[in-house]
């Protein structure tokens, strides 16, 4: 059985080296060629473009930015009418109605698609830890959970193709949201010289603690976002899938309209390839 991963970026590169690890035979590819050439070193062979990785396997592996770099490598010139009998797992974070989309046209060539997002970040991806979510048929969980279990030992299936990108959506709404939340409290900690740990102390014993407060402090705290799991312009896109999906589903969405406007003004501030905490920058700017 060979395995293409497709989409060598922070969460591609140990995804593919999970693979490697349990002795599958992995063909990598991404659009930088160099990010993809030290998993040569593993084991992994390296395809020059997106049709030799396709014709080079059973199973594919997606791990790409966004819907748009997912048709662009399954239906591109190239690549357009080789899905027969190739199975895609779609692991990035796009919209439901993306999903089922995608689904359909591989499906009309003769494939076979399985979506399952996940929730964590570089560490977790390295231990083999990560939340995955899948949506898809049922007997299609249960023919694919193995190579699924490389990267979480858990993986659950959500129901039909499109729920589990919801659910994953609705997630990263939660990240935006907490992060915000708790940045912007923090900011009014520092400007009224309340101590901070004193802060986080009973923070952290009350029912509002959530871990990824403490995950995020120092970071705020030192504006420092570098190395990040997690960019903020990432974030930005996904919170405007979710916007979207909950738009079209009649919610109101004032409180994160008001979110995106702050994930924007960090993008204003040179930082969005930045970690997503620097969003502090935008709530809590440093005075002139």
């Amino acid at each position: 059985m060979n395995i293409g991963v497709l989409g060598i970026g922070l969460m591609g590169k140990p995804l593919a080296e999970r693979l490697l690890q349990a002795n599958y035979s992995v063909i990598v590819y991404n659009r930088t060629v160099t990010k993809a050439q030290e998993l040569e070193a593993l084991g992994a062979k390296i395809a020059q473009t997106p049709l030799e990785a396709v014709q080079g396997s059973d199973i594919l592996v997606l791990m790409l930015t966004d819907a748009t770099a997912i048709r662009e490598v399954l239906f591109g010139t190239e690549t357009a009418d080789k899905l027969q009998n190739r199975t895609i797992i779609q692991m990035g974070t796009i919209a439901p109605d993306e999903s089922r989309s995608i689904q359909e046209d591989v499906e009309k060539q003769g494939g076979q698609y399985l979506e399952a997002p996940v929730l964590g970040s570089i560490p977790q991806a390295k231990e083999g830890t990560l939340l995955v979510m899948v949506g898809s048929k049922l007997s299609q969980f249960e023919e694919y959970k193995t190579i699924l279990q490389q990267f979480g030992s858990k993986p659950q299936h959500i129901g039909e193709v499109g729920t589990a990108s919801a659910l994953k959506l609705a997630l990263n709404q939660l990240i935006a949201s907490l992060t915000s939340g708790f940045a912007l409290s923090l900011g009014l900690i520092e400007r009224q010289g309340v101590d901070v740990d004193k802060f986080m102390d009973i923070l952290r014993e009350s029912a509002l603690y959530a871990p990824t407060f403490d995950k995020k402090l120092n970071r705020m705290q030192q504006r420092n976002f570098d190395n990040p799991n997690f960019p903020s312009k990432h974030l930005l896109k996904d919170v405007n899938l979710f916007l979207n999906q909950a738009e079209e589903n009649g919610l109101n969405t004032e409180i994160l309209q008001g979110i995106r406007s702050i994930m924007q003004q960090t993008m204003e501030l040179g930082l969005s390839d930045s970690d997503y905490s620097a969003l502090f920058s935008a709530i809590n700017r440093e005075k002139s």
